[in-house]
């Protein structure tokens, strides 16, 4: 039962008297430490040390984590089962991608200032309208936020004003990240087609290829992730929070009593798709490529099997079920890479029938089973 916080408190700070955020943050920056120095203090032949790739590989994850969070915010405790949140992300990276590719300038291989080589080689004669101002660090960082969050209020101003739920909202959204996939396949578009943007050089002036940026992104993402967190817990727990509980568990209710909730759900879902495109512009400098294929609404549909199976409604539950979830891909795609699929699968059954409430709900099943206990032998 969530309790109401102080009225004189910050709504933004209300998550840091939680026990469960405390808890997450401390394990999150131990984690961020641990591997730096890992990999900074220990020696490359140690076997504690933690090479380059590891390194960029737990960033990966960290922004996986950070957009299962951003699912988890709408569909935990909004009761949106959205299945387009790829789009948002590849949206965001999209955005990333574009400053990256304006960032090579005239070392590309056609060697041409302005165009990227993928214009050069389909003989583009200028650059399109909608890449004017990605050379611009603030312009493009805006557009990570900004492009997701106004296709996000689009999208949601059109659905939720038709009252669109359930079953046919999911279908929706996941046509949406389809249409999406299938247009920036296109060479037209001007977004590389199937290929994508790739060949990064540099962010912000530091070279991409350097295990100093590695790292720096790494810790980068682990600090978005807190605080794309910290944004959650604090609206889950306030006012705004308790009105999306109870037009999850019954939304007809809701609107007796007077609240306009599709405006409510029309916040809280801009805010997912912006914390999702986020995570897409961590994503992309750390894996050297963007392309449409992250559009797929296969991977939407994988974002939402990470939720299940760290728990819904608990957010940090996001975070491990997407963790867990890739590492398990890493070490399947590398050992039985036609297996990984079904793994996958028989991953989802089992989590259905064993932890219908994921890892996180068997987490709090434990510790209710010893909290009696220690009330118990403080009376004694």
């Amino acid at each position: 039962m969530m309790t109401q916080p102080p009225s004189s408190q910050f709504w933004l700070t209300c998550p840091f008297g939680e026990r469960a955020t405390q808890v997450f943050l401390g394990v999150l920056f131990a984690a961020l430490l641990i591997v730096t120095v890992l990999h900074v203090a220990v020696p490359q032949g140690s076997p504690l040390h933690v090479n380059a790739y590891t390194v960029n590989l737990f960033g990966k994850y960290l922004s996986y984590a950070l957009l299962a969070v951003a699912v988890d915010l709408v569909w935990g405790y909004l009761g949106i089962l959205s299945l387009g949140h790829g789009a948002f992300f590849a949206i965001g990276g999209y955005a990333m991608g574009m400053y990256l590719m304006r960032q090579i300038g005239d070392r590309g291989t056609y060697g041409h200032p302005v165009l990227p080589d993928f214009m050069v080689f389909l003989n583009w004669d200028s650059l399109p309208w909608y890449w004017q101002g990605f050379d611009m660090a603030w312009f493009a960082f805006a557009m990570v936020l900004l492009a997701p969050g106004l296709l996000a209020l689009v999208f949601g101003f059109l659905a939720f004003r038709s009252r669109v739920t359930g079953v046919y909202l999911s279908i929706i959204t996941q046509a949406l990240t389809f249409a999406l996939m299938l247009a920036f396949f296109r060479n037209e578009m001007g977004f590389g087609g199937n290929n994508g943007l790739t060949d990064f050089r540099e962010l912000l002036g530091f070279n991409l290829r350097s295990n100093d940026t590695r790292l720096g992104l790494f810790l980068a993402t682990g600090v978005a992730l807190a605080l794309g967190y910290i944004l959650c817990r604090a609206i889950v727990t306030s006012k705004l929070g308790r009105v999306c509980v109870a037009t999850r568990d019954a939304e007809a209710r809701t609107r007796f009593i007077g609240y306009r909730v599709e405006r409510f759900q029309l916040f809280v879902f801009v805010v997912s798709a912006m914390l999702a495109g986020l995570a897409g512009a961590l994503y992309v400098p750390q894996v050297g490529i963007i392309n449409p294929s992250e559009f797929s609404p296969l991977f939407s549909i994988e974002i939402v099997l990470w939720v299940a199976l760290g728990g819904r409604a608990t957010l940090y539950g996001a975070v491990i079920g997407a963790m867990l979830v890739n590492y398990a891909k890493t070490v399947f795609t590398g050992v039985m890479p036609d297996a990984w699929l079904f793994a996958l699968g028989a991953m989802f059954v089992l989590v259905t029938v064993l932890l219908p409430k994921g890892v996180a709900g068997l987490l709090q099943k434990q510790r209710r089973k010893k909290t009696p206990t220690i009330t118990k032998e403080a009376t004694a």
